[in-house]
């Protein structure tokens, strides 16, 4: 795995061998919120968080959170992002941006008067990019990892 540090995000290239042994073992049985309940016969196989992801391999990366600007997006500071450079930015998709030489995640918003990065979190501001700015949308957020 490949990894390149930013000063807001670390990004992570997936690996794209072809090797279907790799993966963690997968136990298919239900997990039990509630009263556990004896499970004697189950199914174990591979399972690859990367097949289940990553739908476009060449244009995907991993890039880690830092800072609080999405935390009422569910991205949280050190949560691995999945994304996709393949898929079109669209009004309300979460995207990586390049904005003045600084990489960053935000909500697009797109309106007549142009584009705008949207913080999920009341204590940041909106930004509104104009011709002046350095951007680049550099992908679109597919999936968030978290640790718990």
């Amino acid at each position: 795995m490949l990894v390149k540090q930013t000063q807001n995000l670390t990004f992570f290239t997936p690996d794209i061998s072809e090797d279907t042994s790799s993966g963690a073992l997968f136990v298919d049985v239900g997990i039990s919120a509630g009263f556990p309940s004896p499970a004697d016969d189950f199914k174990e196989e591979r399972l690859s968080l990367d097949d289940m992801l990553v739908k476009n391999r060449l244009a995907t990366f991993y890039a880690r959170v830092s800072g609080q600007s999405m935390i009422d997006a569910g991205l949280d500071d050190n949560d691995l992002l999945v994304i996709d450079r393949s898929l079109e930015p669209e009004h309300n998709r979460i995207a990586v941006c390049f904005l003045d030489g600084e990489f960053t995640v935000k909500r697009l918003r797109v309106e007549k008067d142009g584009v705008w990065l949207q913080p999920e979190n009341a204590n940041y501001q909106p930004i509104k990019v104009t011709e002046e700015n350095e951007f680049v949308i550099w992908g679109i957020v597919t999936n968030v990892i978290k640790k718990v």
